[in-house]
């Protein structure tokens, strides 16, 4: 049977030494004794919450996201040297992808009006229409309404790989 290898992370080994020097026995601890001290002392409550959260950061980067760079060269066309997006762009596919790029410069959990939300989008695009912008992201679930259209907001999403690279290429 193969050992399992968990990572120790200790932030500041100052704070780790004294911890654990506080809590050690008189006597010399088991081997399970031991590994409890250590995971306490680095933070955690015991051993098996060390061995859960090594786990679960395995199986989070365990996902490789793979990025298409050649979609990303392709969507970074629409947009400036501002990363301000230069016209409406016919195909509708990549009408919504460029489209998390402005969704990205609105607001977090902010309510907006529809003055409000059109200025920012204004300030993002060169092409003078915000109302079709405003309805494509309202279509896309990338923003809510009331339903008498007084407040919009931004609905938090993980954008898709390719849409995070073009975030990070155009805030350069």
């Amino acid at each position: 049977m193969t050992r399992e290898t968990l990572p120790l992370p200790v932030a500041d080994l100052s704070a780790f030494a004294r911890q654990l020097r506080r809590t050690w026995p008189e006597e010399a601890p088991s081997h399970l004794t031991l590994m409890n001290l250590l995971a306490r002392a680095s933070g955690f409550r015991n051993i098996q919450h060390l061995r859960a959260s090594a786990l679960a950061e395995g199986r989070l980067t365990a996902t490789p996201t793979v990025v298409d760079h050649v979609k990303v060269e392709t969507l970074r066309r629409c947009f400036d040297a501002e990363g301000r997006l230069t016209r409406w762009p016919a195909r509708t596919s990549v009408q919504h992808q460029v489209l998390w790029v402005l969704w990205s410069h609105l607001p977090r959990g902010e309510p907006m009006t529809e003055r409000q939300i059109s200025d920012r989008l204004n300030d993002w695009h060169l092409f003078g229409d915000a109302a079709i912008i405003r309805r494509t992201l309202l279509e896309l679930g990338l923003v809510t309404r009331t339903t008498d259209c007084r407040e919009y907001r931004r609905v938090e999403q993980k954008p898709p790989p390719e849409i995070l690279a073009l975030i990070r290429l155009l805030g350069r």
